[in-house]
C-alpha cells in the first residue's frame, strides 16, 4: 500500500524577494518539489534605511502574495498546509505587527517571523540533507556554514561535526550596498568596509573557534548557487562543490562590476544583482580567513530546511541529533568563558538522573530535559566574571549569547533558572522572572529546584557522587548514594538548596 501524501506550500518573504514551494510530502519523512516560483520586492532596502515597511512594498508584497494565492489554489492547497515565513527584513521593521496582521487580513495568510537563530537551524537542516554522508571531512574535520543575506548574515561553526556556535550578524548585502552608495559607489571604500568587518568578525568567532583551522567551507544562498553553477562541478544531486582558487578567480574578475554589468554579462536579474557583488565578496573574504581548498554549495535553502521539519516531524532520531547539537553549541559558550566543565558536566548529568526519576511529579517532556540539560552545563558561567553573584553574571552572559537551536525566549527561560541556581528564591520584586509568561515561571520553578539539588550534591567540586538512587517515601525524598565518602560538604548543600525544591515538589530532600 502505498503511502499517503499530502501537498505543501512553503512562502518565504526575504529582503530581496518573495519565494515560493510547493512540494509532496510523502510518509517516512520523503518530499519532493513540484513547483517553485519569486519574485523581488524592495523590503529590505526599505526596512534598512527608515526601519519602516513603506506603503509602497507593502502593497508591492501584497500583490505577489495574492498572486501567489491563485497558484495555491490551482494546487488545492489547503490554508493550513501553506507555511509562511520571513526573515531579517520583518524582523527589524518596527511596523512589522501591522504589516503581518494587514497581510492576514488581505490574504488569509498566517506569517511567522523567524528568529537569527532559527535560521540557523533550517540552514543547518537543509545542509545537513544536502551532503548526507557523502562528505565525511564536513564531520570530521572543523567546518564552516554561511549564509549572506539582504539584511543578515548567519553563521554557524562545528568541530568533528558537533555544533560550537550559531550567530545572526546584522551584515547584509542590502547594508553593504547603502553604505557604497554613501561614498558615491566607491569600490574601495567597499573592500575597506568589508575587510574591517570581516576582520573584526573573525576576531570575535575565533575565541570560539580559529578559522584557520576550518576545513570545509560550506556556502548557502542563491548568489553561491549561480556561481556554483557557472564554476562549480556536481558532487551529488543537491550539492555542488567550487575549486577555492577557482571561486576566488571569478570573485576578483567581476568584483568592479556595476549592478547594470552584472544583468548583462552575467544574466542576473536586476533585483538579485544589487547585492550580488557585495554577498560574494564577503564569502571570498571569510574563505581566505581558512585553510579549506573547496567551497560546497548546497542546492538547498531554508525552505527546504522547513520543508524537511515538515516532513520528518517529531524524528526521535533528527530530534536527538538537534538537541546533541544544542548541548555542544551550550558547552562551548561555556568554554568560551572558562567554566568548571567537569563540575558542570557531573551536574548536568545528577539533574538529568533526577528529572528521569521523576517524569510523574514534574511533567516536563524531552525539550525541556535538553533546556535544564543546558541551564546546568552554564550553571557556573558567571564565575568568568566574578565569584561573588555568579548566578547573577551568569544570567547576563546566557541571556546576551546565542546557542544553537534555542529561541529567544526559551534563553531567557534558561538565564533565570540559571539566576536562582544559588541564592535567593524568586520574588515579585524580580522583574526577569515576572516578565515571564506563568507557564514559563513554573517551569523555571521546576529546572531551578532539581539544578540547586544537584549542584549541592557537587559542592566540593570533587565528583565523588558518582550515582545516586531516588526512593520516594510518603513526604520524602531519599537519595541513596554509593561509596564510602565524606557527605558533610553535600548535607551542608542540601541544607542551603533544597528548599525550593520541597515548595515545588512536596518532598524534603535526605540524603544518605
Amino acid at each position: 500500500m502505498a503511502a499517503e501524501t499530502r501537498l505543501t506550500a512553503v512562502l518565504e518573504i526575504g529582503s530581496t524577494g518573495i519565494r515560493l514551494l510547493v512540494a509532496e510530502i510523502a510518509g517516512g519523512g520523503e518530499w519532493r518539489i513540484l513547483d517553485r516560483a519569486g519574485k523581488p520586492v524592495a523590503l529590505g532596502r526599505d526596512v534598512f534605511i527608515s526601519g519602516l515597511i513603506s506603503r509602497e512594498s507593502f502593497l508591492e508584497c501584497l500583490s505577489v502574495l495574492k498572486n501567489f494565492k491563485e497558484l495555491l489554489r490551482s494546487w488545492d492547497i489547503k490554508d493550513e498546509d501553506t507555511h509562511v515565513i520571513a526573515t531579517s527584513a520583518l524582523r527589524a521593521a518596527r511596523n512589522r505587527d501591522v504589516f503581518v496582521d494587514r497581510l492576514h487580513q488581505e490574504t488569509g495568510f498566517r506569517l511567522s517571523i523567524v528568529e537569527g537563530i532559527e535560521e540557523n537551524r533550517l540552514m543547518y537542516l537543509a545542509v545537513r540533507y544536502a551532503l548526507k554522508n557523502d562528505l565525511p571531512q564536513f564531520w570530521r574535520a572543523n567546518s564552516m556554514i554561511i549564509e549572506v543575506g539582504g539584511g543578515s548574515t548567519e553563521i554557524m561553526l562545528l568541530r568533528r561535526g558537533k555544533m560550537v556556535s550559531a550567530h545572526s550578524l546584522k551584515l547584509g548585502t542590502i547594508f553593504i550596498d547603502q553604505q557604497s552608495r554613501f561614498f558615491l559607489g566607491s569600490t574601495r571604500f567597499q573592500e575597506r568596509f568589508l575587510n574591517e568587518n570581516v576582520r573584526n568578525t573573525s576576531e570575535f568567532l575565533s575565541s570560539e573557534m580559529d578559522l584557520s583551522y576550518v576545513r570545509t567551507f560550506v556556502v548557502a544562498g542563491s548568489d553561491m548557487r549561480f556561481v556554483a553553477d557557472q564554476r562549480g562541478t556536481e558532487f551529488n544531486p543537491h550539492c555542488r562543490i567550487i575549486e577555492r582558487d577557482t571561486f576566488i578567480e571569478f570573485v576578483e574578475k567581476i568584483q568592479n562590476y556595476r549592478v547594470e554589468e552584472c544583468v548583462q554579462k552575467l544574466h542576473i536579474p536586476f533585483g538579485d544583482a544589487e547585492g550580488f557583488i557585495p554577498g560574494i565578496m564577503v564569502y571570498k573574504r571569510f574563505l581566505e580567513r581558512t585553510s579549506a581548498t573547496q567551497v560546497v554549495v548546497p542546492s538547498i535553502s531554508i525552505r527546504e530546511g522547513l520543508l524537511i521539519d515538515l516532513a520528518r516531524g517529531v524524528d526521535p532520531e533528527l530530534q536527538e541529533e538537534f538537541f546533541s547539537q544544542v548541548i555542544a553549541s551550550a558547552v562551548n559558550l561555556g568554554r568560551k568563558y572558562h567554566y568548571d566543565e567537569a563540575h558542570s558536566r557531573h551536574v548536568a548529568d545528577l539533574c538529568l538522573v533526577i528529572f528521569d526519576a521523576l517524569t510523574r511529579e514534574h511533567g516536563m517532556n524531552r525539550r525541556e530535559r535538553m533546556m535544564l540539560e543546558v541551564a546546568a552545563i552554564l550553571h557556573d558561567v558567571g564565575m568568568f566574571i566574578r565569584s561573588s553573584s555568579h548566578h547573577k553574571h551568569g544570567q547576563y552572559i546566557v541571556s546576551n549569547s546565542e546557542i544553537f537551536g534555542l529561541h529567544r525566549e526559551e534563553l531567557d527561560l534558561i538565564a533565570n533558572v540559571i539566576s536562582y541556581h544559588r541564592g535567593a528564591l524568586p520574588a515579585p520584586t524580580d522583574i526577569d522572572y515576572i516578565a515571564l509568561q506563568r507557564e514559563d515561571r513554573i517551569l523555571v520553578l521546576k529546572m531551578a529546584s532539581i539544578l540547586r539539588v544537584a549542584d549541592a550534591l557537587d559542592r566540593g567540586h570533587s565528583q565523588h557522587i558518582k550515582n545516586i538512587i531516588l526512593e520516594r517515601r510518603t513526604e520524602t525524598l531519599v537519595l541513596h548514594t554509593q561509596g564510602n565518602y565524606d557527605l558533610s560538604l553535600e548535607h551542608r548543600g542540601l541544607e542551603e538548596k533544597a528548599d525550593l525544591f520541597q515548595d515545588v515538589f512536596g518532598y524534603k530532600v535526605v540524603l544518605t
